[in-house]
């Protein structure tokens, strides 16, 4: 039981105490199963690979006890390891980065290259546009102005039809007064012609009859 809290302890310890290392920017490095240059290799670390510290408490002179990515854990020497990023790793990430906006370039450019069609292709329509829209404006005004005119023509054409039919009523009305002013001169002629044929005959019935008695006396 004692064992086994040792264990869970140490267990604990070295979950809590686990640290990032990087392999420093050298082509190569040894894990072995002990603190020596004789003890049996392992495996196998590139530089820029990580590895986590474990039981730093138990660390050998220049050695210390890691676990690599594969999970296994031995011992590698001290001066080989660096808590940050190598140089080379961080010129890898640099050159991963320069490649990702390269491409972002890349691709911005074709959009730009778009959008310039896009917006040749709209200042085209605009100034189609522009041009009708001149066009209509042009027309709209001289149909304004015709309309003016036109509005003017008919106000004065009503204006000479209310003229004209009011002369008309008047020429009727006094064409109607001029034949009932013949009417009743013809008729004034008519009864004077009649009284003056029936006076001549009245003064030749006179004079008959005078010359009657003038001719029996």
């Amino acid at each position: 039981m004692k064992s086994f809290i040792v264990f869970f302890i140490v267990l604990f310890s070295t979950v809590v105490q686990a640290e990032t290392m990087y392999v420093s920017d050298i082509i190569e490095i040894t894990v072995r199963t002990g603190p020596e240059i004789g003890n049996k290799i392992i495996a196998m670390i590139k530089s820029g690979e990580k590895v986590e510290m474990l039981k730093p408490e138990e660390t050998e002179n220049d050695w210390l006890f890691v676990r690599i990515a594969n999970g296994k854990e031995g011992w590698v020497l001290r001066r080989f390891l660096k808590s940050k990023e190598t140089d080379g790793l961080i010129l890898e990430r640099l050159k991963k980065k320069h490649n990702v906006l390269k491409n972002q370039a890349v691709s911005l450019i074709e959009e730009n290259k778009v959008y310039k069609k896009k917006n040749k292709k709209l200042n085209s329509e605009l100034k189609t546009n522009k041009e009708m829209s001149d066009k209509i404006k042009s027309s709209y005004e001289t149909l304004k102005k015709e309309s003016a005119e036109f509005l003017e023509l008919k106000s004065n054409y009503k204006k000479a039809s209310s003229k004209l039919i009011e002369q008309t009523k008047k020429a009727e009305k006094l064409e109607e007064e001029l034949t009932s002013l013949l009417l009743h001169q013809n008729i004034k002629w008519f009864l004077s012609g009649a009284g003056v044929l029936l006076l001549g005959f009245v003064i030749g019935f006179s004079i008959k009859r005078q010359r009657r008695r003038s001719f029996l006396l």
